[in-house]
């Protein structure tokens, strides 16, 4: 590695995160996906060595080539099953604890009874949807709840004693 690389590696080592956009989009001319610092510097370093020294050989570059083609590789990501939905067309829940939609959950808060209706897509309160358990909580007791601990929902056997 020749010594104005070495330079410019050392000089990028101890630049702010701004300054290592910059050099990215000059050097790769296209914006930066990654805000990750570290990941950036590693991406420029390898890039700045590539340029001064040829990159990789032929050989080295059909090699890859092979292997990325042997591979089953996964583009993106498995998606979560939010949104999807099961045969009979319902949505899928992303938490089991929460019963089917059509049940009631009832709790009996500072002798007021709270009464939810668990719908396809979110819940209703007093004739209001909303989008979370914690949502209503918050609604009726004027604090911050995690709404299946209010509403007896963090286990398996009150998921069942709380649905009705």
């Amino acid at each position: 590695m020749t010594t104005d690389v070495q330079k410019q590696i050392e000089t990028l080592r101890r630049a702010s995160i701004a300054q290592i956009r910059v050099t990215y989009r000059e050097v790769f001319q296209e914006e930066p996906r990654s805000k990750h610092r570290e990941h950036l510097f590693r991406r420029l370093a390898w890039r700045l060595q590539s340029l001064a020294e040829g990159g990789l050989s032929e050989r080295a570059r059909q090699r890859a080539i092979e292997i990325a083609n042997d591979a089953d590789l996964r583009v993106l990501a498995p998606g979560r099953s939010n949104g999807s939905s099961s045969p009979d067309g319902a949505p899928h829940r992303s938490d089991r604890r929460i019963p089917p939609p059509g049940s009631k959950l009832t709790r009996e808060f500072r002798g007021i009874t709270v009464s939810v209706k668990v719908l396809r897509q979110g819940f209703e309160y007093r004739g209001q949807q909303y989008r979370s358990l914690s949502a209503i909580a918050n609604e009726v007791t004027g604090t911050r709840w995690n709404g299946l601990a209010f509403f007896g929902l963090t286990g398996t056997e009150t998921a069942r004693k709380g649905a009705s």
